[in-house]
């Protein structure tokens, strides 16, 4: 007996036709997958957003760095007649204003240069910090200072002869 004669569809090997038979009966079942690659997209946005933000935190403290280093140089600069001990303890207020360090400073003459490190604290994954350098001093800053010393608040009555009063500015 065939099975056009038992009531039943059959396929053309003479199996029993199941549920999946028809047109996709070779079609695999792809319920859900739809979700996993949802699920794996935003794992992978979450991934770059991650690697953003540390690179903006470190592009961040790079840059707190170099300002201090460079507004640190320049009071110092502004210093260093006083003597390099003072310019140094200048530039070391100055960077800790701007929330960084003094790594080193050094005068030769009348240019100073101060290198600064600022810590990059935006992200706890990016440890270490980022390091600033810079340098100020006259345009044609010589090895030793040369000339007339700089004129300070006090040399100002002096200087000005059409003041009654000598007080400070």
């Amino acid at each position: 007996m065939n099975g056009a004669a038992s009531g039943r569809a059959t396929l053309s090997r003479g199996a029993p036709a199941g549920p999946r038979d028809g047109p996709s009966a070779c079609a695999v079942d792809d319920a859900g997958v739809a979700t996993v690659l949802a699920a794996a997209a935003v794992g992978v946005l979450v991934l770059l957003l991650g690697l953003g933000l540390q690179l903006g935190a470190a592009t961040l403290a790079r840059h707190r760095a170099e300002a201090a280093a460079d507004l640190a140089a320049l009071a110092a600069a502004r210093a260093v007649v006083q003597g390099v001990d003072v310019a140094c303890a200048r530039a070391a207020t100055v960077a800790a204003g701007n929330g960084a360090r003094v790594l080193a400073c050094t005068a030769r003459g009348w240019t100073v240069t101060v290198v600064a490190a600022a810590p990059c604290r935006c992200v706890p994954s990016v440890s270490g910090d980022a390091t600033g350098r810079a340098r100020a001093g006259p345009v044609a800053g010589g090895d030793a200072p040369t000339g007339t010393a700089a004129v300070t608040a006090g040399d100002h009555a002096a200087l000005d002869p059409g003041r009654a009063e000598g007080g400070p500015g």
